[in-house]
C-alpha cells in the first residue's frame, strides 16, 4: 500500500490523501468514504493515543512519582461518564500547539522526535543486553499458532498507520513530485526497521505470556533488575507520546480544505486566516478529537480505526490500478467492473480463510475464489494496457507523465495493488465483529451527510464535470494545492520522523 501511495502522491501533489486519489479514479461517494476512514486515522487515532497517554501517566505517578494509587484513582480515573482529566489535557496542548502555526509546530515536532528516537534507541540498545534465547523457544506458541499470528498483525497494525498523512502535507513540502514518494517510503522502512527490533528485543527480555500489555518496555527492564532503566524508560513514554496526538491531528485540517474546496463540506472549513493557517478546521477537528480522547477509553476506538484505515488503503490501491491502465477499446468499464469483482474475490476468500477453512466445504470453497480472484488478476494484466496519460483518456496530468524518469513508479502493477487488496481483506475479517459493525454504521452515517448536504454542493454537481470536453473539475483544482503562508521546506521530513 505505501508503494502505491508513493506513486500517487507523486502525481497528484495535492491536499487529501487518499479522498483525493480515489475522486480522481473512482468518484466522489467513493472519495468521500474515503475522507470517513482519513478522519478515523487523523482525529479518532489521535484521541485514541492521547486517552492511551492519559493512562499511562496515571501509571507512572503511582509506580516512578511516589504519587498514592488512592489519590491517582480519586483525583484521574475517578470523574463520572469516564472522564480522563489528563488525556483532555494533552489533546488540548496539542490543539494549542497548532493553532499557533506550522512553524512553531514544526520546532515541537522535531523536538519531541528527536527525543523519541533516541529512547526507541536506548531500548533496543539496553534491551539487547538483557536478551535470553530460551524466551524464543516455542518461536511460535502452539495453541495460538500461525491464525493467531495473523490476529496479532492486526492489532499491531495500528501502530503503522501515519505514513498517508504525509499526502495530506503536499501542499507545504518542497518539490513534492521528487520527495513526496521518498519520504513516504522512508518512513515505512524506518518505522519497520524500528518495530521489528523493538518487538523482537522485548520478546527476549521476558517469556512472551509475562510481557505487560500497558507498560511492555518499563516493565521488562524492572523484572530484569534494571530499575533505573525501567525508570528512564517510563519517563521517556509519558515524555515523548504527546507527540503522536499532534501529528496525528496536523493533517486533519487539510483534509477538511480539500472536501470544502469540492463542496462536500462547508466552506467554512476551507477559510485560510491572516497567517495562512487554516483556523476553522483546526479548531473543529481539535475539539472533537479532545472530547473523544476525555471520554472513551483507548480499547473501544482501535479495532474501528484499524478497519477504518484498511479500507481506505484497498481504495487507494485500486485507484492506483485504475489510474495506471485503462479498459480495451472494444470493452469501456472493463477494468472498473475486474477490479470491483477482484475486491469481491478478495474480501470473501479473507473471510472464508479466517473463519470457515476448518470445513470440507470451506477448503473448497476457498480454492474456488483464490482461482476466481487470480484470473481475475492475470485478466486485468493481460486484457487492460496500460494508460498513455496517467489517469486515463482526458486527463491533465500530461502526456505519459508516469514514463518520465523523474516519477516514481509502483513495480508489478497491477500484482502488486491487487496482493495488498488481499491482504488488507486479510487483515479487516479478523477484526472483532463489534468494531466492524461500529464501523458499518459510521460509513452508513458518512453517506447519509453526503447525500443530504455533499450531492447538494458538490461542485462537480453543481458546475459540471467536464470542462471544454477534456478534464474534469477535480483534475483542475489538482494543480492548485492549499500552501500556507508560514509553510517551512522541511515540513515532511518532519514528518517523516
Amino acid at each position: 500500500s505505501g508503494v502505491c501511495y508513493a506513486e500517487l502522491a507523486g502525481q497528484i501533489p495535492t491536499a487529501g490523501s487518499s479522498y483525493a486519489y480515489v475522486y480522481a479514479a473512482i468518484g466522489e461517494l467513493p472519495a468521500f468514504v474515503a475522507a470517513a476512514g482519513l478522519t478515523l486515522e487523523y482525529v479518532i487515532s489521535g484521541a485514541a493515543v492521547a486517552r492511551s497517554w492519559g493512562d499511562k501517566f496515571g501509571d507512572w505517578l503511582v509506580l516512578d512519582a511516589g504519587m498514592s494509587e488512592e489519590w491517582v484513582e480519586q483525583y484521574m480515573r475517578g470523574w463520572p461518564a469516564g472522564f480522563n482529566p489528563m488525556a483532555a489535557a494533552v489533546s488540548m496542548a496539542s490543539l494549542a500547539v497548532l493553532i499557533m502555526g506550522v512553524r512553531e509546530s514544526r520546532t515541537v515536532t522535531n523536538f519531541f522526535t528527536v527525543a523519541k528516537l533516541m529512547l526507541i534507541f536506548f531500548m533496543i540498545a539496553g534491551g539487547m543486553t538483557l536478551m535470553k534465547a530460551s524466551n524464543f523457544s516455542p518461536y511460535i506458541p502452539p495453541q495460538y499458532g500461525i491464525m493467531g499470528v495473523a490476529r496479532g498483525t492486526t492489532s499491531c497494525f495500528f501502530g503503522y498507520i501515519g505514513f498517508d498523512e504525509i499526502c495530506c502535507m503536499a501542499g507545504e513540502a518542497k518539490n513534492p513530485r521528487k520527495n513526496l514518494p521518498r519520504a513516504i517510503l522512508l518512513t515505512l522502512g524506518c518505522v519497520t526497521l524500528l518495530y521489528i527490533l523493538a518487538s523482537a528485543v522485548l520478546c527476549g527480555m521476558l517469556p512472551y505470556q509475562n510481557i505487560s500489555t500497558t507498560s511492555g518496555f518499563p516493565d521488562a527492564f524492572a523484572q530484569n533488575g534494571a530499575v533505573l532503566s525501567s525508570q528512564l524508560t517510563s519517563f521517556g513514554e509519558v515524555f515523548t507520546l504527546p507527540i503522536v496526538v499532534l501529528v496525528s491531528l496536523m493533517a486533519q485540517p487539510r483534509l477538511m480544505y480539500a472536501l470544502a474546496k469540492d463542496g462536500l463540506v462547508p466552506k467554512f472549513f476551507a477559510k485560510i486566516d491572516a497567517s495562512g493557517n487554516l483556523m476553522n478546521g483546526t479548531v473543529i477537528s481539535g475539539l472533537l478529537m479532545v472530547f473523544i480522547a476525555s471520554f472513551v477509553p483507548f480499547n473501544k476506538l482501535d479495532d474501528m480505526i484499524s478497519a477504518g484505515i484498511l479500507i481506505c488503503f484497498s481504495l487507494t490501491n485500486a485507484s492506483l490500478v485504475l489510474m495506471r491502465l485503462s479498459s480495451p477499446t472494444d470493452k469501456p468499464y472493463f477494468l472498473e467492473k475486474q477490479i470491483g469483482l477482484f475486491g469481491i474475490f478478495s474480501f470473501l476468500l479473507a473471510y472464508i480463510i479466517v473463519h470457515c477453512a476448518a470445513s470440507a466445504f470451506g477448503k473448497g470453497l476457498a480454492i474456488v475464489l483464490c482461482l476466481f480472484m487470480t484470473l481475475t488478476c492475470l485478466s486485468i494484466k493481460y486484457t487492460c494496457p496500460e494508460s498513455m496519460n496517467f489517469g486515463g483518456q482526458y486527463s491533465s496530468f500530461g502526456p505519459a507523465g508516469h514514463r518520465e524518469p523523474a516519477f516514481f513508479r509502483a513495480p508489478f502493477v497491477p500484482l502488486l495493488p491487487c496482493t495488498a487488496i488481499f491482504l488488507n481483506s486479510y487483515l479487516l475479517v479478523q477484526l472483532e465483529r463489534g468494531a466492524i459493525l461500529i464501523l458499518f454504521l459510521y460509513f452508513l452515517a458518512a453517506i447519509l451527510f453526503y447525500f443530504m448536504y455533499g450531492a447538494k454542493h458538490s461542485s462537480g454537481n453543481n458546475y459540471g464535470w467536464k470542462i471544454d470536453g477534456k478534464y474534469s473539475q477535480l483534475v483542475r483544482e489538482i494543480s492548485l494545492p492549499y500552501v500556507p503562508k508560514s509553510t517551512s521546506e522541511d515540513t515532511v521530513q518532519t514528518l517523516v520522523c
